[in-house]
């Protein structure tokens, strides 16, 4: 456990290194940032490699190890509730914010134009419906269709549960060794972390640049005041109230996964890693984390859902239409829904936006006024959609141990 701990605190110090150098790198040097972008590439290819293997064989081996279709409903319950519960907070928070600070003065959109938006097709709840079930589940894997993968999972694991004891042991041990392997080869990807963040933290500076940034700062700042927030007290509270564990001393130990989002901005790419750490430094059951966390990375939306309360919220007061209590509310609620279902569509922060947008009645023009800085913010709604899949992680798992101990208190 010692070497554990040394290993992560030197990988953690490293990457905060890689961090600031690779902004002053991307200052300094643009043209040598963006030539290198190759490296982080490849950085995150490697992690988005163990992705579907990791995801796959982690449900399968979480359900057969809950044993029973009673324990999968309840967790599942659980932790789709939490995940809920979490994005409704950070939607609070964001619409306070903008209501307390309203940022955005009001700018003419003609000559603004978006025209990714005309892409985009209407949202349909059938059609979102039909995305969550694989036709074609070798097709799903070869894509990376997250929710696909994660239905047929959970579909073969229940079914498994059904077979005789020794072809349900096979199966068990096949997958089980997979995870195994996977953890492995994820353990030695984390070693190339301050690299791959150096790489990736350049390019971005280097393509976005500080002026497009000092000319947002204001936006920027309530986007990223209402993440921070949202990380450091809301989460803290929920997590020490409900899993009566030391938040801040828990968030420490598993940073390597929140810095990680950050540096990739994807949530997918940082699923290994998360798995890694939660259970080592975390502390977490294998079992809860293995069906928990992948569950998280493809509904968890805390940091997107909060971005996009201050997005639509700031685009209404460029367009200078104030949006009354009551339709702020609805704004709220239709963050929460889309950010549980919408996850398994391309683009998905996109296609909330505009839906958003069209539903409230304000042009997506405005979009363009806000996109320049995206990536940066990106990067900050990312980690925290992270570590919200951690904090509720730890507290499915916690409410998971205190059954265990009351059922063998009370045999």
């Amino acid at each position: 456990m010692i070497k554990r701990v040394k290993k992560y605190t030197t990988t953690n110090s490293l990457v905060l290194l890689a961090i600031l150098s690779g902004a002053l790198f991307g200052v300094f040097f643009p043209e040598l940032a963006l030539e290198q972008k190759i490296i982080g590439s490849i950085f995150i290819s490697f992690l988005k490699m163990l992705v579907v293997p990791l995801v796959f064989a982690s449900i399968f081996t979480a359900i057969i190890g809950l044993g029973s279709l009673e324990h999968l409903k309840k967790i599942a319950l659980k932790t789709l509730l939490l995940y809920i519960f979490t994005t409704s907070l950070a939607v609070l928070a964001a619409i306070v914010a903008m209501n307390i600070f309203s940022v955005g003065e009001s700018v003419e959109s003609a000559g603004l134009s978006y025209e990714k938006a005309a892409a985009i097709e209407p949202f349909s709840l059938s059609a979102m419906v039909l995305s969550f079930i694989p036709t074609n589940i070798f097709s799903a894997l070869s894509e990376g269709s997250m929710m696909q993968i994660i239905v047929f999972a959970i579909l073969l694991g229940v079914a498994s549960l059904y077979l005789k004891p020794s072809e349900q042991k096979s199966m068990f041990d096949f997958f089980s060794a997979l995870n195994g392997a996977m953890l492995k080869i994820a353990g030695w990807i984390i070693l190339l972390t301050p690299i791959g963040v150096f790489s990736l933290i350049s390019y971005v500076i280097a393509q976005q640049g500080i002026d497009v940034v000092l000319g947002l700062w204001k936006y920027m700042l309530v986007v990223v005041g209402v993440i921070v927030f949202h990380a450091l007290i809301t989460l803290p509270a929920l997590l020490a109230y409900l899993a009566k564990v030391n938040p801040y001393r828990y968030l420490s130990d598993v940073r390597e996964a929140s810095i990680m989002a950050f540096s990739t901005a994807s949530s997918a790419a940082t699923l290994p890693v998360s798995m890694k750490v939660v259970k080592e430094m975390g502390g977490v059951d294998g079992k809860t984390a293995s069906f928990v966390l992948p569950l998280g990375a493809t509904v968890s939306m805390d940091g997107t859902a909060a971005y996009l309360c201050v997005a639509v919220l700031y685009i209404a007061n460029l367009a200078g239409v104030e949006l009354a209590f009551g339709e702020q509310v609805l704004l709220g609620v239709t963050v929460v829904a889309l950010s549980i279902g919408v996850a398994a569509l391309p683009s998905a922060s996109l296609v909330m936006l505009v839906v958003i947008l069209n539903q409230v009645g304000l042009p997506v023009e405005y979009i363009a006024l806000i996109v320049a800085v995206d990536r940066i913010l990106d990067m900050c709604r990312t980690s925290l959609n992270v570590t919200s899949d951690l904090v509720v992680t730890k507290i499915v798992d916690e409410y998971e141990k205190r059954g265990r101990t009351l059922s063998s208190t009370a045999s």
